[in-house]
């Protein structure tokens, strides 16, 4: 893909190795290279999108693993991302449910400025790579310049083993949203990060600060959308048998975008589209995204499906 010419999706922000470890069975730990924006990008790969990374990696064992792995999923990765001094690791413990919890080593201190070329047309960022300072600013200040030609979508995926103090999280999550035009947050991340702040007036505020269309994932009870426009839809949660939740909410991301894209919301006539998007369009993006994320959680790891899974 020449960056220069043909439009594309970036996702910027962490890739690394995912230590699974089952808690009954330590002795069974696994390396899967992850990361919630790289999943993010490999999901996009495997639907046929246009599929960027702009991420930051050693050139180590881990780190020629994390390039075969999203490669293999028709991601482009930048020349930019080969420049950390180890590469990043993030030890998931999977309890008997399923549900994983997260400690991280983590080096993102990646070379400012970071490249955007302008053919691309939605950037996306989030996760610790858009929290953990040196290189939260750096994606900040990316995500800013790419506003005259891209659409820009955020996702906090609050890790608070690494994010710290969840008021002061706050404040650089919101630093994004400001910047962003969709929002994709965990019911759970809201929580964190506010106290425990009702649902409903933190996406009445965050509308208020820019963002045309907030998606709440819910567990159980399905997902969320309302609009600037005034558009809500809740959608029907599916019958399905979870393995585990790795990469759940980067594969429903990566859904929410596919559906866009497919749309033409994208550029900055998506944004314009996205002032008035009408209840089909957004029924559209959250049943697709839902979709996508019922076929990861089926199956162990972050193994988001291709298009031919889903037709």
């Amino acid at each position: 893909m020449d960056l220069a010419t043909e439009p594309h999706i970036l996702a910027i922000g962490e890739a690394l190795i995912d230590i699974v470890t089952p808690i009954s069975h330590p002795e069974d730990a696994r390396e899967i290279p992850g990361g919630s924006p790289a999943n993010v990008a490999m999901t996009l790969g495997r639907l046929g999108r246009p599929a960027v990374l702009s991420t930051w990696f050693a050139d180590d064992e881990r780190g020629r693993l994390i390039e075969e792995h999203f490669t293999a999923s028709r991601v482009v990765i930048t020349p930019e991302s080969h420049g950390a001094q180890r590469t990043t690791t993030a030890t998931a413990m999977i309890d008997e449910k399923g549900a994983a919890t997260y400690t991280f080593d983590f080096d993102w201190n990646p070379t400012p400025p970071i490249p955007v070329s302008e053919m691309a047309l939605i950037v996306h960022a989030g996760s610790i790579s858009a929290a953990v300072e040196p290189g939260a600013n750096a994606v900040f200040e990316a995500v800013k310049d790419a506003r005259p030609h891209a659409l820009i979508t955020f996702d906090p995926n609050a890790r608070p083993t690494v994010m710290g103090d969840p008021d002061n999280a706050l404040k650089l999550v919101e630093r994004f949203v400001s910047v962003s035009d969709v929002i994709k947050v965990s019911d759970e991340d809201i929580a964190w990060l506010t106290g425990g702040a009702e649902l409903e007036s933190v996406i009445e505020k965050w509308l208020s600060m820019g963002p045309r269309l907030i998606i709440v994932t819910r567990g159980k009870k399905g997902g969320l959308a309302v609009s600037a426009s005034g558009i809500r839809y809740e959608a029907t949660p599916g019958e399905v048998k979870v393995v585990d939740t790795v990469g759940a909410g980067d594969s429903f991301m990566g859904g929410i975008l596919d559906a866009m894209w497919g749309l033409g919301l994208a550029g900055t006539e998506g944004r314009s589209a996205l002032e008035n998007i009408g209840l089909d369009a957004v029924k559209t993006i959250l049943d697709h995204a839902s979709k996508v994320s019922d076929v990861t959680v089926s199956r162990a790891g972050a193994n988001p499906p291709w298009a031919d899974e889903l037709d």
